[in-house]
Formats: structure tokens, C-alpha cells, sequence
């Protein structure tokens, strides 16, 4: 696949994809089941099955008992983990090079063979429940949460990752099974690898563990959702704060034009130095946390602002962000903020890719979207390019008042917005 990074590609009889990045210098490695589907590929009443089977794996399997995949971990100071995203569910492992026969077998073993014990799954939706209940109790999550429920309202894009209370309550034993036979197979799975590997042992190796793994069906093609741009007003008297979330629909994760998103994103909230944080919390003093985000999926996303303010000045900081949205559309970027920016986006990058386990991620996630993998050098040249005026154009056409959603959650006595007051 590419010299730079030492990468190799290898697709199994089965289907199955492994990919491996050698890393001499390291004495460890990360390895990665990943399923390319998540949470967004659920019905409405199985809402929370992908995190709920997630939980399960790791409650015991054919031959391991919950304690003796802890035991076995623990034994050579590895470590596993798992989560569940829209679009994907990633099971990972990390350990030193001279353990991986070891930690290899145990996270096949949970991943292929989990029993799904009735006892258990009753103790774990208590424990997914009460998950449930601390983010309903955290309001930057639940205002995130309100958010993105109602722009894509009743499209599974829209519905919680863990579920709900209702939902949760009612996933039974064979439903549970039933997902993991039908979405863990090969043809719906990446296994990526980083750290101190020879990749034709590693292949060997997985062949061996995941020769039993059905190739099974491709996954439909998903239904695309449509935004909405609703205004929420959640009234929560116990906050003492109004969490604010704003945004409009934003390109999908494989858009050409990405790069210059993020760059937008980058100038307009993305970290200290960013418009939004110099205006809002060290001009104004009116929040502490304040910040714009991309959300990229396969095909749409969100660009979206947070921010916790107080009762009084809740509008005055939404009528901020919108002033800033009106001068990214109005004014060209100065030669120094686009640089800056610039080199703010390569360094995340590029300190973004100095572990096992980020560029073990970095390569599953461009196998599941890209089908191919861009080099560093690409990713930069292809940052560099970017120039103010398609910074602007990307502003002009993201930041429309029609499509823009509001969801405000706090005590909002005496708190009006209508669509007239998003103009921007």
C-alpha cells in the first residue's frame, strides 16, 4: 500500500481485510476488530443494540469467563477496550510485540464467540441504563444529544448511540444474537494492526484465529438523512448554565472539498486562537467552554457550535456566532489567520499519528470510507492548496439561516428565538 509508512493489505479467503503498519521503533502493538456499521444502521425499536452487544462480548465467550479475559489481559499488561459509534464499532487490543499471540486470541475469541447469557445481559442493561442516566445528567451531552435528535429527527442518524431507557429495557436474548450473526462477519469487519509486526506472521496469525468468520451479506445502502432546522428551547431549571448548540448540515466525510471545511471549522472555533474562543470567552468573558466541531459521515454531517452561558447572555452569544458566521461570508481570510489555521490542522495531524493505536485507527477508518490510503505528504499538499476564497464560498454555502438549528437547554425564563433572529 504505501512505502512511507511501511503498510500492508491483505484480504482473507472469507473477505475479512486485515491491514498492518510495521513500527520498528515500538516494542508494542494495537490491534483492531472494526465493524462498519454502528448505531445509525438500527430500527427504531432495536435502538442501542450495537453498544448493547458491545458491552456483551466482553462478558464471557465459549471457552472465557468474563474474569478470565480480565486475568488474561491483566497477566501481560494489556490493554482492551471497545466503543460504539454511528457508523462503526471498533473492539481493540494493545500489548507488547511479544504478547500478541496471546491478546490476538483473546479479542477473537470475545469477538466471535460470545455466549450471550441471559443472567448477564440483565446485569449489563442495568449498567447501560444507569450509563444512560449519567449522560442525561451531563447537560453538554444531553444538549448535544437534544441537538442531534432533532435535526435529523426520526432518521436513526438522529437516535442515541446507547439507546433509551424504553428501548434498552426491552432488547431481548435472541435479538442480541441474531445482530451478531447477521453484522459480525467478514464482509462487514476490517482488522487493522500498528506497532513491531512482521505483516506475514500477522496474517498467518488472523487467517488461523478468524478462518471460522462467515463471509456473510454487504450491508444495504443506507438511507440518507434529511436535516432539519428546528429551534429547541428545553427548559431545565436545575442547570445553572444555558448550553447552547447551533448548526448547519456540513459535507460528508469523502467530500472533495473537506479540507477547506476543516479549515473553516479550524478559523471559527477550533481552538484558542480561533475567532469564536478570542471573541466570545477572552473579549467578552461570557463562557468558558466555547468551541465549533465537525461531525463527517458517509453522507452528510454537521458543523456545530457549543457554548455555556449564562440565562442573560444566551441570545447575546447566539447573535455573536452569527456575527462571526456573517464575516467568514463577507471578508476573505487575512494571509496570516489561513496560514495559521493551516498549520494548526498539520500539526494535529501529524501528532495525531504518532501512536499505535491512532494509526491503527487511521487506517481502518480510510479502508471503511476511502478504500485507499493517502499518504501524509497528499494530506498536507492537499491543505496547503486550500485558499481564502474557497474558505469563504465553503462559508457562504454552510452557513445559510434557513438551514441553521438551534437546540438551547437550561433555564431559559423569559428566552425567545425565532428563525428572524438567526440572520446572518
Amino acid at each position: 500500500m504505501s512505502n512511507e509508512r511501511n503498510l500492508r493489505r491483505t484480504v482473507l479467503p472469507n473477505g475479512l481485510t486485515v491491514l498492518t503498519e510495521r513500527m520498528e521503533h515500538l516494542r508494542s502493538v494495537a490491534m483492531g476488530v472494526w465493524m462498519k456499521s454502528g448505531s445509525r444502521c438500527e430500527s427504531a425499536e432495536n435502538n442501542g443494540i450495537s453498544h448493547f452487544v458491545e458491552h456483551m462480548v466482553f462478558k464471557g465467550t465459549r471457552s472465557r469467563s468474563a474474569q478470565l479475559i480480565a486475568r488474561e489481559m491483566d497477566s501481560i499488561g494489556g490493554n482492551l477496550d471497545a466503543f460504539t459509534g454511528k457508523e462503526t464499532i471498533c473492539f481493540n487490543v494493545k500489548s507488547l510485540a511479544e504478547h500478541v499471540p496471546i491478546a490476538l486470541d483473546v479479542l477473537a475469541d470475545l469477538v466471535l464467540n460470545p455466549i450471550f447469557a441471559t443472567p448477564d445481559i440483565e446485569r449489563e442493561r442495568g449498567v447501560i441504563l444507569e450509563e444512560i442516566k449519567i449522560d442525561e445528567d451531563n447537560p453538554d451531552v444531553l444538549v448535544h444529544e437534544l441537538f442531534t435528535q432533532n435535526f435529523w429527527k426520526d432518521h436513526p442518524l438522529g437516535k442515541p448511540i446507547l439507546g433509551t431507557t424504553a428501548t434498552v429495557g426491552k432488547l431481548a436474548q435472541q435479538q442480541l444474537v441474531d445482530y451478531h450473526g447477521g453484522r459480525f462477519c467478514a464482509n462487514n469487519m476490517v482488522f487493522s494492526a500498528a506497532g513491531n509486526l512482521d505483516h506475514d506472521q500477522f496474517i498467518a496469525a488472523v487467517a488461523k484465529e478468524f478462518a471460522s468468520l462467515a463471509a456473510g451479506e454487504p450491508l444495504h445502502e443506507l438511507q440518507a438523512p434529511e436535516a432539519g432546522a428546528r429551534i429547541v428551547l428545553r427548559n431545565k431549571k436545575a442547570l445553572e448554565q444555558v448550553q447552547i448548540c447551533l448548526g448547519v448540515p456540513a459535507p460528508p466525510i469523502t467530500d472533495d472539498n473537506r479540507y477547506t471545511t476543516l479549515i473553516l471549522n479550524t478559523v471559527l472555533g477550533g481552538g484558542m486562537s480561533s475567532r469564536l474562543f478570542q471573541t466570545i470567552r477572552e473579549e467578552r468573558g461570557m463562557a468558558y467552554s466555547i468551541y465549533s466541531d465537525l461531525s463527517p459521515y458517509r453522507d452528510t454531517g454537521t458543523l456545530c457550535i457549543y457554548a455555556g452561558t449564562a440565562t442573560g447572555k444566551s441570545l447575546e452569544v447566539v447573535q455573536l456566532i452569527l456575527a462571526e458566521f456573517r464575516k467568514l461570508k463577507e471578508t476573505l481570510l487575512g494571509d496570516e489567520e489561513l496560514t495559521r489555521a493551516k498549520d494548526q490542522l498539520k500539526g494535529n495531524i501529524l501528532m495525531g499519528l504518532e501512536s499505535s493505536n491512532s494509526r491503527m485507527a487511521n487506517l481502518a477508518r480510510q479502508e471503511i470510507y476511502f478504500h485507499q490510503f493517502f499518504t501524509v505528504e497528499e494530506i498536507i499538499a492537499r491543505i496547503d492548496a486550500v485558499d481564502a476564497a474557497q474558505v469563504q464560498a465553503m462559508a457562504q454555502r454552510l452557513l445559510d439561516p434557513d438551514r441553521i438549528a438551534v437546540t438551547l437547554l437550561g433555564r431559559l425564563d423569559g428566552v425567545k428565538l425565532n428563525r428572524k433572529m438567526l440572520v446572518c
